[in-house]
């Protein structure tokens, strides 16, 4: 712990910015994957249930208030089903361009900081004239710090990006799946 104290009492501020945005997209992306890992997977359930339910013909739509409004006579516009599948696909992918916006910038955050602290240590450095290994090594070191904490970051953010992907993709079967029984039924009672 007290290093972590030095860390942080020997950088400058530009590091201290860099390390607390990168904690904020860290603590984002884990709220994120973790709500829509639990909403999506819960969407999945209940679409799931609800085209086994219109298989079996124990109802005839989807469990969603879009389709109060038709009642239960059977006919069903393509068009409301399509609705019906782009409501459920949005309100499913909100939150993931944030995962792919933290996935792509975090290591260029990580990197400016880098960068920054370097530049800075050299500047000060050059003041003092004849500098060894010794004195440069312990500064780039601590500087590189930024960069894998932007790496570090974004690894979670890209791997949460792709597994909510897939779950989305594995909805969107599902409720297409349901769109084409309800269409096939529709065609048949013609």
């Amino acid at each position: 712990m007290t290093s972590i104290q030095a860390f942080f009492y020997e950088s400058g501020a530009v590091t201290i910015f860099v390390i607390s945005w990168l904690s904020i997209y860290f603590v984002l992306t884990l709220w994120i994957f973790v709500y829509k890992f639990f909403s999506i997977r819960a969407s999945i359930e209940r679409e799931k249930k609800s085209l086994d339910r219109i298989i079996k013909n124990e109802q005839k739509l989807p469990n969603y208030p879009i389709f109060d409004i038709l009642g239960t006579n059977g006919n069903t516009p393509k068009e409301m089903l399509q609705i019906w599948k782009n409501q459920v696909l949005k309100y499913s992918t909100t939150g993931l361009v944030v995962l792919s916006i933290v996935s792509s910038t975090a290591p260029f955050i990580g990197l400016f900081g880098t960068v920054i602290e370097i530049l800075n240590a050299f500047g000060r450095l050059g003041l003092g004239g004849q500098v060894s290994f010794d004195v440069i090594a312990p500064i780039i070191s601590k500087a590189l710090v930024a960069t894998a904490a932007g790496i570090l970051t974004a690894i979670p953010a890209y791997s949460f990006f792709l597994l909510l992907r897939r779950k989305t993709y594995d909805l969107s079967v599902y409720i297409q799946m349901q769109i084409d029984v309800i269409l096939s039924k529709n065609i048949e009672h013609k």
